[in-house]
């Protein structure tokens, strides 16, 4: 097998707060950002894929290439690449990769997706059509077959896949990256998702008047023998007068006394004067039931600011809890600015963030343009040195094409 190191870059940059910054793949010219992510494909050991996404619109993945290693990602493969848009009838299917996940109980790596039939090829078609999909393999390398995330019961299907969602009408999607799914202590599966809502009249319920409008939800996933049976909870609505976009791109993580906590986020697009920040939801009874979603605030009660951004709960192995996104200065304006990037720690009693402890990840460097986005990332902690690696492309949308390479970030903890 070819191998190449996607490391073997200029020496990496330390930043004050001791994080390192690495290029992992350079972006192939002006006019195309990278994104690119790894995943460990086995319970254990150094076996991982990498998947490179490449953008030059938002919202939508030009092309995928996948990339394999054995040695904990020290090199990789020569790339293979993974079609994300083909013409079909009806219009441009689009298959956009998301979270590559090992289920720790049996081993098993599964890969999500959000596939569609967009008609004029418009990234919003999605909130019509995005259909959730996954497949198993019990080695990392070998799959089954492409699967639908559906719902239990006989009245379900690929067009109609959970409760309230009608492909064609409304969907169910990942998020992001960062909305990765978290194993349970029964064995089964919490998959975080978000769906767009149907109004009555066949428009896409939009209270708040922003870019789009979401709920979010937790689908738990459990096995029958190799397969998996799903059931989803209760929505978590966002009150559209405090937030314009409902609640977005959910994390989960466990708190000490057995809660489950959902950080989402939010939005001030359209309506600046609102306070933008991050939202929390408890759930104690293993995420079917939901509180009504209040902004996240520090330990102290104190709120902070957040840009309408991903964000990620990552459960460390010295049994602490981080958390990673943007917190800016001032109030943003809907995304933005979506820097700085920082790490903090989840207090695991409260389910809040703790003040003391935020550092800064990366942030816009002087000279550079206020368009800078640090988001859109993947987190993980790394098996051999227990620091949390960050997969986080440091992006800038052009008007006349998308800038970016793909970074890895590694945070001491």
């Amino acid at each position: 097998m070819t191998r190449r190191s996607l490391l073997a870059m200029p020496a990496a940059m330390a930043a004050p707060s001791g994080v390192r910054r690495e290029v992992f793949l350079r972006s192939p010219g002006k006019g195309t950002a990278v994104m690119a992510f790894a995943f460990y494909t086995r319970k254990t050991g150094g076996a991982m894929v990498s998947i490179e996404q490449r953008w030059s619109r938002s919202d939508t993945i030009d092309v995928a290439y996948l990339r394999r290693s054995s040695d904990y990602g020290r090199t990789w493969s020569a790339p293979e690449e993974r079609k994300t848009g083909e013409r079909v009838s009806g219009g441009m299917l689009r298959r956009h990769p998301r979270a590559g996940w090992v289920e720790p109980r049996t081993g098993r790596y599964i890969e999500f997706y959000n596939e569609g039939i967009l008609p004029t090829d418009d990234p919003l078609e999605g909130m019509r059509q995005w259909k959730l999909l996954y497949r198993v393999s019990n080695d990392g390398v070998k799959f089954g077959p492409v699967e639908n995330v559906i719902h239990e019961g006989g009245e379900y299907s690929a067009e109609h896949p959970l409760p309230g969602v009608h492909i064609g009408k409304n969907c169910a999607a990942l998020g992001d990256q960062s909305s990765v799914p978290l194993a349970a202590p029964d064995g089964s599966i919490l998959l975080p998702i978000e769906s767009s809502i149907a109004a009555p009249d066949g428009t896409l319920y939009n209270p708040g008047g922003g870019y789009t409008y979401t709920d979010s939800a937790v689908v738990h996933g459990r096995w029958q023998g190799g397969k998996l049976v799903w059931r989803m909870s209760d929505l978590v609505k966002g009150d559209p007068a405090r937030s314009t976009r409902g609640m977005v791109e959910p994390t989960l993580a466990y708190l000490t006394d057995g809660r489950l906590i959902m950080v989402m986020r939010g939005s001030n697009d359209k309506k600046p004067e609102l306070l933008s920040s991050k939202w929390i939801s408890y759930s104690a009874d293993g995420g079917f039931r939901w509180t009504v979603p209040v902004p996240w605030t520090f330990t102290n009660g104190e709120s902070f600011f957040s840009p309408s951004a991903c964000s990620q709960l990552i459960q460390h192995s010295s049994g602490r809890l981080f958390w990673l996104g943007n917190i800016t200065p001032a109030n943003p304006r809907g995304n933005r600015p979506r820097y700085p990037m920082v790490i903090a720690e989840v207090d695991r009693r409260s389910g809040l963030l703790d003040k003391r402890t935020v550092r800064v990840v990366d942030d816009r460097k002087e000279g550079e343009s206020e368009i800078l986005t640090l988001s859109n990332f993947y987190a993980r902690e790394d098996r051999q040195t227990r620091e949390i690696a960050v997969h986080m492309s440091r992006t800038f949308a052009f008007n006349d094409g998308w800038e970016g390479d793909a970074m890895l970030y590694r945070i001491p903890v």
